[in-house]
């Protein structure tokens, strides 16, 4: 009988994902087989250049999240619970 584990993927959320700091960390953390939630303002959908540039941008989850609002944070949070959270948002 073959027993097969399945490999869990670690989550990481990152704000600021569509800066230049943020996509390369998301390049690094996919490369090292993380599932990648990126934090969009919202209406910012369409400056995701640097993701392109890296092309990761089919690759990531974007989440459109105000983060002044502490209800949709924790929401974002409860649902996807992530390993890590990176904060690089202006």
């Amino acid at each position: 009988m073959v027993v097969r584990t399945k490999k869990i993927m670690p989550t990481a959320i990152i704000t600021g994902i569509t800066g230049q700091d943020g996509s390369y960390l998301a390049k690094l953390l996919l490369s090292k087989g993380y599932r990648v939630i990126g934090i969009v303002r919202k209406n910012r959908w369409g400056s995701i250049a640097n993701l392109e540039y890296l092309s990761i941008e089919k690759e990531i989850e974007l989440k459109e999240v105000n983060l002044l609002d502490r209800i949709a944070v924790e929401n974002l949070i409860r649902d996807n619970r992530p390993n890590e959270f990176y904060n690089l948002a202006a």
